[in-house]
């Protein structure tokens, strides 16, 4: 006996119960998730905003560095007060990012030393 399962459709079951408005909402999301692969449109993901944010922070540093050398050189055009504040910004940024890594190996050293 040859036995074939077809891909179960939540939409057209949802339709047959007599609930349209599910099964409109649920092959808008199929339609759209459909679409998204398609596209190419890559999902948002915790890897991809702490790697954008560490770039940014980076940057940031980067930015007050050559910001603090111009002033060390006298460039009229770079004030002191934005550098201070660009020196700001990285300092935070950099404190933040710090702080998000020290919660991240709390809770794996949480994890790893649950009891199975």
């Amino acid at each position: 006996m040859d036995l074939k399962l077809k891909p179960f459709d939540f939409a057209q079951a949802a339709a047959r119960a007599g609930m349209a408005d599910v099964a409109r909402r649920v092959e808008a999301k199929t339609r759209a998730e459909a679409a998204g692969q398609a596209s190419g449109i890559e999902k948002p993901s915790f890897q991809t905003s702490f790697s954008s944010a560490l770039n940014s922070i980076s940057q940031s540093q980067a930015t007050a560095a050559t910001m603090q050398r111009e002033v060390q050189f006298d460039n009229p055009t770079v004030s002191l007060e934005e550098t201070m504040v660009a020196m700001q910004k990285a300092q935070l940024g950099f404190q933040s990012a710090v702080q998000v890594r020290n919660k991240l190996v709390q809770a794996y050293t949480d994890i790893m030393n649950m009891q199975v």
